[in-house]
């Protein structure tokens, strides 16, 4: 058995083996200091821009020193893994499509936290079998990392003006995780930052003009944040923005030139499921609480909750064509005993009756 301290450089090439033969997509290194990262942060936070979500202010600079959060931190190993599923339906066809829900793509198959939390494990448990036991910890999207910072600084790619990563290989349609570690291991060189130009595609897409200015994003207008994060009332200034996307938006990914040269995922967990691809909405929004529960069960999904789930349909429905169809279900949920609920109800039926 080889031994840590003796082959850093050797090890950090069984790292990246590894990682290819697990089938994660990129892999690479760095070190913790995120001084710049951090002054953004902060600066993100003061504005408001992260709306409800508290704990992004609870865990402050915790998220960019990953060394306060996992003491004896010295790298990070950065990994990527695309996810675009293959054979789904065109996104540009079902955001034209007003009787159809647009789900974010995703979350068109299995939880990704658990799929590439588990790579990652994989990987750590090859890494400890070669070399020995070491100091680790498994991070996708589940606690204060700067996950789009550090894979910058790793060099899998650079922050695009939409604050997503962007690689020039790749696309954005990939997720990140980390595996923070005390592996005395060299880091790899970041790329050069500024390679959006002086293209503004993303901005100018954004339905709600939540990309406030050039890597600077106000999540409290943001989509994905109003149908994921926020819970309760949806603004009513933000409804018909909304258009049909009832989880998510991809917007700023679909009309990004870089996405050319992304690749569908490999991985057969991102496969589409329940026909999230292209779903009509008035079948959705007959989904009852265990309907929900069951279909979004080891989706990311799920996580919201069914009220949200219809919370969002309603929406939805209420920018559809005021069809009897879309009518008699919203109709079905006017008396629904979820406050909210009746709320974006009573809201979308208004919208259908001005269109009659």
């Amino acid at each position: 058995m080889a031994t840590i301290t003796e082959a850093p450089a050797e090890l950090a090439s069984f790292v990246k083996k590894s990682a290819a033969e697990l089938g994660l997509s990129h892999c690479a290194i760095t070190d913790t200091q995120l001084d710049t990262h951090e002054t953004h942060l902060l600066n993100w936070l003061d504005a408001g821009f992260h709306g409800e979500m508290d704990y992004m202010q609870r865990h402050g600079t915790r998220r960019s020193r990953p060394a306060d959060l996992l003491p004896g931190t010295i790298r990070i190993i950065s990994v990527r893994l695309d996810y675009y599923p293959p054979d789904s339906a065109d996104a540009e066809s079902v955001l034209a499509d007003p009787s159809l829900g647009y789900v974010s793509r995703y979350a068109l198959g299995r939880d990704y936290h658990k799929v590439l939390r588990n790579r990652l494990q994989k990987l750590a448990q090859l890494i400890s079998e070669q070399y020995g036991a070491f100091g680790y910890r498994a991070f996708v999207d589940s606690a204060p990392v700067l996950e789009k910072a550090l894979a910058e600084k790793a060099g899998l790619g650079w922050i695009g003006k939409h604050s997503n990563l962007l690689s020039s290989k790749a696309g954005s349609w990939f997720f990140l995780g980390e595996l923070y570690t005390d592996l005395p291991l060299p880091i790899d060189e970041p790329l050069p930052r500024s390679h959006c130009g002086s293209c503004s595609a993303c901005i100018q897409a954004c339905p709600t003009d939540a990309i406030v200015a050039p890597y600077r994003v106000d999540a409290r207008r943001c989509i994905s944040y109003l149908t994921i994060e926020l819970k309760g009332t949806i603004p009513i200034e933000f409804r018909k923005a909304m258009g049909n996307r009832i989880y998510g938006c991809d917007d700023c990914q679909l009309v990004c030139p870089f996405n050319k040269f992304s690749k569908d995922t490999l991985e057969e967990d991102f496969n589409v499921r329940n026909q999230l691809d292209s779903p009509s909405l008035t079948a959705l929004f007959r989904w009852s609480e265990q309907d929900f529960k069951s279909r979004m069960a080891g989706s990311p999904i799920y996580r919201i909750g069914h009220e949200s789930w219809i919370r969002n349909i309603a929406i939805a429905l209420g920018n559809a064509p005021a069809t009897t169809d879309v009518i008699a279900a919203l109709e079905s949920r006017s008396n629904d005993p979820s406050e909210i609920i009746r709320e974006h109800v009573t809201w979308a039926l208004q919208q259908t009756a001005l269109t009659l």
